[in-house]
Formats: structure tokens, C-alpha cells, sequence
């Protein structure tokens, strides 16, 4: 074929530029040139700026559908993966696969610009729009049965897995006038936190939905900001330990993967039957399990909460995600999500968090909470500065 460079002209040049996305007026120039040299760094091409055989047939194909390996996929601020590149290669940008403000932007044109709600997240109307086939591959559980039985999508756009508890394993009759959130003190998937609650003895413990996290490895991201629903609406379990009274039966929980506090130089763990420090590297930061968290998934307040000053952080998607949930939970259940924490925060700061009598017995009506205000001895969930800004912005 011939090799088209600066200066070429023609058919040929106006489907490179279409191919390109740029104004296709079949002329090779500085613009074109540009737009080509971009693209071969993308794709592992020579950049030289001339189209030949090699890069030709890259751009030509480049816009054919593809097939995502997992579904549904929603990605938005502070996803990361293979996914996130696809997308950025979709969208001209450099596939560095992390999903920034720069790539929330270009997704908030794209879908402007294609009749989307410009909201920055990328679902099945968007991959679609952007030429994609989505394939649904269910996530399995350690029998290989499948867990995911049923995809959920609320009137503001929250989509949720389904992957109910056995009857039996949580009670009915609640009419949630309270939210409550707390933190899982364990890994990331929140398939295995519901299967624990399945197969543990402690009765009837859980939340009704439960929101995947971030290793904190810092090196698996494939269930952060995945929320699933482990029981009905109308279901609880004992997720606050404050007995059967009016605010435990009747408020709605979730439970977010996260490990909570971390040690420096080591963890309290058990050692010859006896709960002792059990010292690891200086400089480096444990759980409770003794597990070393990677220094990306670590937040360090201005002050200690409850005794601890470094924790594994809730993920900027995690925290998305909860605010969809809060809303989606505020028109379900007609709660007012603005009271409780929110308001609170606003007039006393961090404190806010602390243990609250008046709400434990039920003197205070709705709102959103924490663990915390009704536990003196949990840590659940603690006062990480996005939280907060999310909580405020409600």
C-alpha cells in the first residue's frame, strides 16, 4: 500500500481522519500527523507519524466492538484496571488505566455530547454508545454455583447485585427508619463477607447490603464500589448488638470491605493462646490480622479516633457509591439523609462520630449513623476527611 504522510491527500486520508475522530477533509496534515503519532504510542506501534501497512490496519480495526471479560462493568473516579484503559483508548485518551478527573471529564462530554446523563459513570448505555458488547460472566462462588442471581438499577441510575441470605438467616418486619453504616473489618469481596455471615454461628448477623472494596494489597480492585444486597427489603439482622430494640430492628445497614485501623511496626494478635503485640518491620503498617496494607491504601488523620490514627481508607469509589446508596435508600425509604451525622457534623465536627446515648435510646429519630454512635467500644466507621465531605454534601 502506499504510505501516507504529511502532504498525502485523498480517500484514503479523509477514512484515516474519520477513523481518527478528527474533521475529515482529506488532507494529511500537522493535526493528522499529531493524532497518528498518538495513536501508535497507544497501540505499541513505531511512532513515526506515517501510516503503513502495521498501523493502517490497527486504526482501520480500532473501532470494532469488543467484549468485556466480566458484567456488568461500571467504572468511575478511582477505578482502575484494564477496563478503565479500554475505555481511555475509546475515548483518545492515554490508557494509563486509572480513572481520574481527566477521564471523568472526557466521559461527562462523550455522553453530553451523545444524549447520556452526563454523570461521569460509565454503565451499560455508555460502553454501548461507545461501540461496546458487554458480555455477563455471574461471579462464582467456591462450589462454582453462581452468586450473582439478579441485577437491581434504582430510579437514580444505583445498580446492585443480589445475592440473598438463606431464609432463616435474618429476620422480617423492619421498616427502616434509620441508616447505619459500618465497616467489615475484613477483605474486599463482598461475596465472601456474605457467605461468612452464612456459614458462621452467630445466628442471624448481617446487613442488607454490603460494598466491595480495594485490597489492601493495593494490587486487586476487581470488587471496589460492588454493592450487593444480602437480604430483602423489609429483612434485617443484628448488625448494631444494641439488643431488639425500636432503632436496631427498624434501621437499614451496610457494611463496607475495609480493614479499619492499622498498627505501626506491628499488631496485637494471639500468640501461645495469650493476645500479646506481636512486633513486625519498623516503618511498616499492619491490621489487626497482621497483614502489611500498601501505603496507597492508607489514610493518616489529623487526630486520633478512637485510639488509632492510621487507617485503611474507604476508596474514592466506595465513597461514590455510597452517596448513590444514600440517596436511593433516602426515596425508598423516605428517610432524611441530611439528620443525624450530617447535621451533627456541621456543629460539632468529627466529634460527631462519637458514641450517642440519646440515640441509642431511641430519643433521636432518623437520620444517617455510624456504628460508632451507638457503640462506645466499636470503630466503625471512622472519620476519613472524604467521608465527611460526602456526608456534608447530601
Amino acid at each position: 500500500m502506499i504510505v501516507l504522510r504529511v502532504g498525502s491527500k485523498g480517500e484514503r486520508v479523509k477514512q484515516l481522519q474519520e477513523k481518527l475522530k478528527l474533521k475529515a477533509d482529506g488532507i494529511f496534515g500537522k493535526n493528522t500527523e499529531s493524532a497518528v503519532r498518538k495513536f501508535q504510542s497507544e497501540n505499541g506501534l513505531v511512532v513515526d507519524g506515517l501510516v503503513g501497512p502495521a498501523t493502517w490496519e490497527k486504526i482501520i480495526n480500532s473501532d470494532k466492538k469488543e467484549v468485556l471479560e466480566i458484567g456488568p462493568v461500571i467504572l468511575r473516579v478511582g477505578s482502575r484496571g484494564k477496563d478503565v484503559s479500554k475505555l481511555q483508548k475509546s475515548l483518545n485518551l492515554k490508557a494509563d488505566g486509572i480513572f481520574g478527573k481527566n477521564t471523568e471529564s472526557a466521559v461527562r462530554k462523550f455522553q453530553s455530547e451523545n444524549g447520556l446523563k452526563a454523570d461521569g459513570v460509565v454503565g451499560t448505555m455508555t460502553w454501548q454508545k461507545l461501540g461496546f458488547t458487554i458480555k455477563k460472566e455471574p461471579i462464582k462462588d467456591s462450589s462454582g454455583q453462581n452468586v450473582v442471581k439478579e441485577e437491581q438499577l434504582s430510579s437514580n441510575d444505583l445498580k446492585f447485585n443480589i445475592h440473598y441470605l438463606p431464609k432463616g438467616e435474618y429476620f422480617t418486619g423492619s421498616i427502616p427508619k434509620y441508616v447505619f453504616l459500618h465497616h467489615t473489618a475484613g477483605w474486599y469481596n463482598p461475596y465472601k463477607t456474605i457467605d461468612d455471615w452464612k456459614s458462621d454461628n452467630r445466628g442471624q448477623v448481617a446487613t442488607e447490603f454490603v460494598l466491595g472494596g480495594q485490597s489492601i494489597r493495593g494490587d486487586e480492585f476487581k470488587y471496589d464500589g460492588e454493592l450487593v444486597q444480602c437480604l430483602p427489603r423489609g429483612g434485617w439482622g443484628w448488625h448494631l448488638g444494641t439488643g431488639k430494640n425500636h432503632v436496631h430492628k427498624n434501621s437499614v445497614g451496610i457494611e463496607i470491605n475495609n480493614f479499619g485501623y492499622v498498627t505501626e511496626g506491628g499488631y496485637h494478635g494471639k500468640l501461645n493462646g495469650r493476645r500479646q503485640w506481636i512486633g513486625k518491620e519498623d516503618g511498616k503498617f499492619y491490621t489487626y490480622s497482621g497483614a502489611e496494607i500498601h501505603p496507597t491504601q492508607m489514610v493518616e488523620l489529623d487526630k486520633p479516633f478512637r485510639g488509632h490514627k492510621f487507617w485503611h481508607k474507604y476508596s474514592a469509589t466506595q465513597i461514590n457509591v455510597l452517596k448513590q446508596w444514600l440517596y436511593f435508600i433516602a426515596e425508598r425509604d423516605n428517610i432524611d439523609i441530611r439528620e443525624g451525622l450530617p447535621t451533627l457534623i456541621k456543629q460539632v465536627g468529627v466529634s460527631a462520630f462519637e458514641y450517642n446515648n440519646d440515640l441509642r435510646r431511641g430519643r433521636i429519630k432518623g437520620g444517617v449513623w455510624s456504628h460508632t454512635n451507638v457503640r462506645k467500644d466499636k470503630v466503625d466507621i471512622f472519620p476519613q476527611p472524604e467521608l465527611i465531605e460526602m456526608l456534608l454534601s447530601l
